[in-house]
């Protein structure tokens, strides 16, 4: 090994030198050792040491922009998230064979069923547990709320004597109603996605709890956060898929 010695120095000069240059280096080694078992930390699971599981972005479908799931029908089933998203969810993507859920409460979701009218009776029950979920009965930590499902020829942006806001729709004709629809969701994965359903659809997901409106609960953002953590994705995905307010969770 060589070593440059500076003719300026003297010789305990030249070794106090090089000594701080080595206690450098170590620091520095000692940082790359850190860097790399963070690093391993990171690229495994559970404290047991498993792996996490493999994901794989998928290309994000036209309905996932807004609240939705399939019915244990497989009809796919799209809310607003927002009175912009109500209106586009009705003038662009409701159909005459399909239903329009609401719950009974001013503020909420317009849910879309789509192909409703040949849904059997377990799926509208399922339309309408979403629609009340992702309502402000949640934010208002109710138990239940009333839900009614309507035809779009029953729909009208025109109110004679009224105003219309955005997000809202004037109703004629009779009603199809589901009375004291309980508030309660499902969450877990189903193909490595997370997913947000109806507690009553009897579709599986895996590591699945549920969720309940909760005046003690966590606020949305803070549960976003603990539910990203436990499912290994970003907190933004779910603040879409989670309703308004607090909710607290269910294992099993």
């Amino acid at each position: 090994m060589k070593l440059r010695l500076f003719y300026n120095k003297s010789v305990h000069e030249n070794a106090a030198y090089y000594y701080e240059l080595a206690k450098e280096t170590k620091k520095k080694i000692e940082g790359l050792k850190k860097a790399i078992k963070e690093t391993e930390k990171e690229l495994k699971g559970a404290p047991g040491g498993e792996r996490e599981r493999p994901r794989v972005k998928k290309e994000r479908k036209w309905y996932e922009k807004f609240h939705y799931f399939f019915t244990s029908g497989n009809r796919l089933a799209i809310g607003g998230r927002s009175a912009q998203q109500n209106d586009r969810v009705v003038a662009k993507h409701m159909e005459d064979s399909d239903l329009f859920f609401h719950a009974d409460i001013q503020g909420g979701s317009a849910v879309i069923l789509k192909e409703g009218r040949h849904a059997t009776q377990e799926e509208k029950e399922e339309a309408a547990q979403f629609a009340a979920c992702f309502s402000r009965a949640w934010a208002n930590a109710n138990a239940a709320v009333d839900v009614y499902a309507v035809g779009k020829s029953q729909l009208s942006k025109h109110a004679t004597g009224g105003y219309i806001p955005s997000g809202a729709f004037a109703i004629s004709g009779e009603r199809e109603w589901f009375r004291s629809t309980r508030l309660r969701l499902k969450i877990g994965l189903k193909e490595e996605k997370v997913l947000v359903t109806p507690a009553v659809s009897p579709v599986s997901l895996e590591d699945m709890m549920f969720l309940l409106p909760s005046k003690t609960g966590k606020e949305k953002g803070s549960l976003a956060k603990s539910l990203a953590k436990r499912y290994k994705v970003h907190p933004d995905e779910l603040l879409e898929a989670l309703p308004n307010g607090k909710s607290k969770t269910v294992v099993g």
